[in-house]
């Protein structure tokens, strides 16, 4: 028969298997803390395990969810409210719309083109009334007007729609020619049919605030995607810089 512990050598025993189990615990938690953040990408701040886990779940929106034949609800006049003059990435002050163009870089290193707004009003004129919403949790109905971007695309880039991204930009800062603000988008998302190049918003041209004199209508992405005053406009195959994706958002960043 084992010999019985005393009270003060049984709590003994006791705290001993605590501590080592406190010990075991703290080496898991360190462990995996280190494991999520391990293989930072360069230009962000998501580790690779979390950047892996934000584009398994793009994988399945995209390939499971997403349909350009799913249709983002829209709204009646009445239901417009004020849109926030939220996010001045890319706006300088000094801007001129006069002297504003739109470089578009075709798929596969095509030659740019040039427009300039009237262009791009000569493409068949939609408009669309959506729930505009915000990453930060706010909403507002807003109507936008403009060209879709399918219409854009098979007008001045054509072929281009069988790229796999398109990056858009803001007019170069005045601090290197860098541009303030920048967007990666998916292709699919891009093309869907309520996707616009839109130059007026709540029945009236685009205001500086907003992105004159032309900015991107997405419906089936959150705000942080609807890029104001774009610059330029490329086709490619490989994902492109995207300003809050650097930052430790979601790239597809959709609804």
């Amino acid at each position: 028969m084992p010999n019985k512990l005393t009270p003060e050598q049984e709590m003994s025993h006791r705290t001993r298997r605590g501590f080592l189990g406190l010990g075991v615990g703290a080496a898991v938690a360190a462990g995996g803390w280190q494991w999520l953040n391990s293989g930072y990408y360069s230009g962000g701040d998501v580790s690779a395990p979390l950047r892996a886990a934000l584009q398994f779940n793009e994988r399945v929106v995209r390939g499971a969810l997403f349909s350009d034949q799913h249709l983002v609800k829209t709204y009646p006049a009445s239901a417009i409210g004020d849109l926030k003059e939220n996010g001045d990435f890319g706006l300088s002050d000094d801007f001129d719309a006069d002297d504003w163009t739109l470089q578009v870089m075709p798929r596969g290193g095509g030659l740019p083109v040039t427009l300039d707004l009237d262009d791009i009003r000569k493409l068949p004129r939609y408009e669309e009334i959506f729930d505009f919403k915000c990453v930060e949790g706010w909403s507002t109905v807003t109507q936008f007007a403009g060209a879709r971007f399918s219409d854009f695309t098979a007008k001045f880039a054509p072929g281009s729609d069988h790229a796999r991204f398109v990056a858009m930009a803001t007019p170069p800062d005045d601090k290197g020619g860098k541009a303030g603000y920048y967007v990666g988008l998916d292709m699919p998302s891009a093309m869907h049919p309520q996707t616009l190049l839109a130059y007026q918003m709540n029945g009236a041209d685009l205001k500086d605030e907003h992105g004159a004199p032309l900015r991107l209508a997405i419906p089936v992405k959150y705000g942080i995607k609807n890029i104001k005053r774009i610059a330029r406009i490329a086709y490619g195959e490989t994902e492109p810089p995207d300003y809050w994706r650097e930052r430790g958002y979601d790239f597809y960043a959709g609804l």
